[in-house]
């Protein structure tokens, strides 16, 4: 079976691997608790839009995003909504 490209917002990778390996890159460039940069963001906001549950992750809208734990210790990406409230969000999940 041949490999499936996969398009982010301006970003195009030729395999779901390369997409994978670009955003766990991203995610362990911070450390827990620090808020994406506003280039991040930006991907990150194409990336959560293409999540099957979109609309229950972003809520009421999205501030910024960041990085902190999950389950057993894992780390993930957090949206931070304009309301206050957060929610995570598995970048594996959305493509």
């Amino acid at each position: 079976m041949p490999a499936k490209p996969v398009k982010i917002g301006t970003l195009s990778f030729s395999k779901k691997g390369d997409a994978n390996e670009f955003f766990r890159k991203m995610l362990y460039k911070y450390e827990l608790g620090d808020k994406v940069t506003d280039g991040d963001a930006e991907i990150l906001t194409h990336l959560v839009q293409m999540h099957s549950e979109a609309t229950e992750k972003i809520g009421a809208g999205i501030e910024s995003f960041s990085v902190r734990t999950a389950d057993y210790g894992t780390r993930c990406f957090w949206v931070n909504r304009i309301d206050g409230t957060t929610e995570r969000f598995s970048f594996r999940a959305c493509y």
